[in-house]
């Protein structure tokens, strides 16, 4: 059996020509050979698998090259590159400072750097993994890398670049590399399928090169473990299959059943997902991208946004034109949502099914549900053909029961409640989701409604009189009307009296200032003030300071004149707050240096005192 050699090793670029997806980094370094133009110093830093450790070696094997084509290309055929290819070049040194990262390997490879290039022109360092060096091996290496000799040429790679001092890198030439575009891996990976003599569709390509996430030397990693599983002849399902990844078809569907009203359809194909082992966050991040993938695809002149083969761009094209703009840019606001808020959710499972039902009811409530639930909504229908007629019976009672008054009204408030119900369609606009599965009670018989009805009437009746409200709306100190007509107290159209005022003011300050000794003691200790007008009475209470004004007026200052006028049996009162001048405010001592200041004040002999005893005074 002949030695195998993975395609990463096998296809690794040995030229500028070959380097995939760093077309500006070799045209740099391209022209900084010709011209003569070279600096001590480089530095490779970006991803991994991207090809910085490659590009180094395809630099130092150009500049040292004997016959370099015309485009700066190295020949392969001369003593510098057999040399290099066999491994046993003296002039190309690579240095893993990973497993070289102590300042005696520093010092070693100082040591070297003195010994001129045998064959070539360049002695090159290649120092991989440089941000692994410790801050001794970095110190001893500044001086080294700031002035080497001539024929000295320093490449640092990392892929950490922030590690790195920046004493290091300010001694360096940059050069960022970039992750690898889809497109130009999927080309690549054709050329070497192509070259291993396998067949596999594009389809399958593009999922190797996205799970490769810009790194060329995975994806030919994956594509080696591709090959191993399907053989030479590779299909998508395998693929898929094989790496764990999420079906295109299954977006395609859930769409479909989106746009369809079909959330029972959605929630199994979110279960079949489960059951296949898929990670529920990563299926709520491909749904999220398909839906980017639609808005794309519906918008002329993107297509460039799409890193997919054609076959897929045609079948987003034809879903994105059966989808409103509102409609993919309300699902990605779910799915956003959803996957912000995933970690976070106690039930995960149920947070992402209920984000699937709001994205099947995005385009307002399923036909089925309002047929379904017509039947719960015709008792509501048939009473508003046949409304109750309860103000017949109301009127053949006794007329001196009391209260029979307020009965009637309420009878017949409740029969044109009933009359005004709209019909069972109108019923289910009305419906929010959740209540669709809600069923409708059954409507109660018209006597037991008049029943309930004049029931409750009375217990209001019953409750009004004990606070001292007459059935006819009359405030009254007993609860009798025939009192406030006598003129104990004014009734609800008359202004309180200022000394009514005054009397129910503590009961105010008790009842709204009940475990809050701060606003007890405001209004305690307030100074009243009273002013009509507008057929109202106001009643003005002093409080010490603007913040204690502002505190009062922002949350208590409605609350208090409802329970006042419910005190008073009076609406026609309103309060206002007044702060007292700052000059009639007591002022309190309350550090010791004022007391002192004060005695002294007070007392000459105290301040005499002082004086002659020399105290300090302060």
């Amino acid at each position: 059996m002949s030695e195998y050699i993975v395609s990463a090793r096998k296809y690794r670029p040995d030229s500028f020509e070959t380097l995939i997806g760093q077309d500006n980094i070799a045209r740099t370094l391209k022209n900084s050979i010709l011209r003569g133009q070279l600096a001590h110093a480089y530095l490779f830093c970006g991803p991994r698998g991207v090809g910085k450790t490659s590009t180094a070696r395809i630099f130092a094997k150009t500049i040292n090259c004997m016959h370099p084509s015309a485009n700066m290309e190295p020949c392969g055929e001369c003593e510098s590159c057999v040399s290099f290819a066999e491994g046993r070049s003296y002039c190309i040194y690579e240095l893993d400072a990973a497993s070289n990262n102590s300042v005696e390997d520093i010092k070693t490879l100082m040591e070297k750097v003195q010994i001129p290039p045998q064959v070539g022109n360049y002695s090159v360092y290649i120092i991989d993994e440089v941000h692994m060096l410790s801050q001794a091996a970095f110190n001893a290496f500044l001086k080294t890398l700031e002035e080497p000799p001539s024929y000295a040429i320093f490449i640092l790679c990392t892929t950490e670049k922030h590690k790195v001092l920046p004493t290091i890198l300010s001694r360096c030439q940059t050069y960022d590399f970039n992750r690898i575009g889809i497109s130009d891996m999927v080309r690549n990976l054709r050329g070497i399928a192509d070259k291993e003599g396998v067949k596999v569709d594009d389809e399958s390509l593009h999922v190797i090169a996205q799970k490769a996430d810009g790194a060329m030397r995975d994806a030919l990693t994956i594509f080696d473990q591709t090959v191993a599983f399907c053989g030479n002849d590779i299909h998508y399902a395998d693929v898929i299959r094989n790496l764990g990844v999420l079906d295109y078809d299954y977006s395609f569907k859930l769409v479909g059943n989106f746009l369809a009203k079909d959330y029972a359809s959605a929630l199994l194909a979110f279960d079949d997902i489960l059951s296949k082992g898929f990670n529920a966050l990563h299926f709520v991040s491909a749904l999220g991208e398909h839906f980017r993938n639609l808005l794309v695809a519906r918008t002329g002149g993107l297509d460039s946004l799409l890193d997919l083969p054609d076959s897929l761009k045609n079948r987003y094209r034809e879903q994105a034109a059966k989808c409103s703009l509102k409609f993919i840019y309300d699902a990605l606001g779910i799915t956003t949502a959803c996957e912000a808020g995933y970690k976070a959710s106690t039930n995960q499972r149920l947070h992402i099914e209920y984000a699937l039902m709001k994205l099947a009811f995005l385009g307002g409530l399923p036909e089925s549900a309002v047929v379904e639930s017509a039947p719960a909504a015709a008792p509501a229908a048939t009473m508003a053909a046949k409304p109750l007629n309860i103000s017949d019976k109301a009127t053949s009672l006794p007329a001196e029961n009391k209260g029979e008054t307020k009965v009637q009204s309420a009878d017949n408030q409740l029969d044109s409640r009933h009359a005004q119900k709209p019909a069972a369609g109108d019923v289910m606009e009305l419906l929010d989701i959740e209540e669709l599965e809600k069923p409708a009670p059954a409507p109660e018989p018209a006597k037991k409604r008049s029943s309930r009805a004049k029931a409750v009437m009375s217990g209001l009746l019953a409750g009004d009189a004990a606070e001292g409200v007459s059935p006819d709306g009359a405030f009254s100190r007993n609860g009798s009307q025939g009192d406030a007509e006598a003129g104990d107290t004014p009734s609800a159209d008359q202004l309180p009296s200022d000394d009514t005022l005054r009397e129910k003011w503590p009961d105010l300050v008790k009842e709204c200032s009940s475990g809050k000794p701060r606003l007890e003691n405001a209004l305690a200790n307030a100074a009243l003030s009273f002013e009509e007008g507008d057929g109202f009475k106001t009643v003005y209470f002093e409080v010490t300071n603007e913040a204690q004004k502002k505190w009062i007026e922002n949350g208590l200052l409605r609350t208090m004149e409802n329970s006042f006028a419910r005190i008073l049996g009076n609406g026609k009162v309103r309060l206002g707050i007044t702060v007292k001048p700052s000059e009639e405010i007591e002022k309190k001592v309350y550090m010791p240096a004022e007391k002192a200041q004060e005695l002294m004040n007070t007392n000459p002999e105290v301040l005499h005192l002082v004086k002659d005893l020399g105290l300090d005074a302060n």
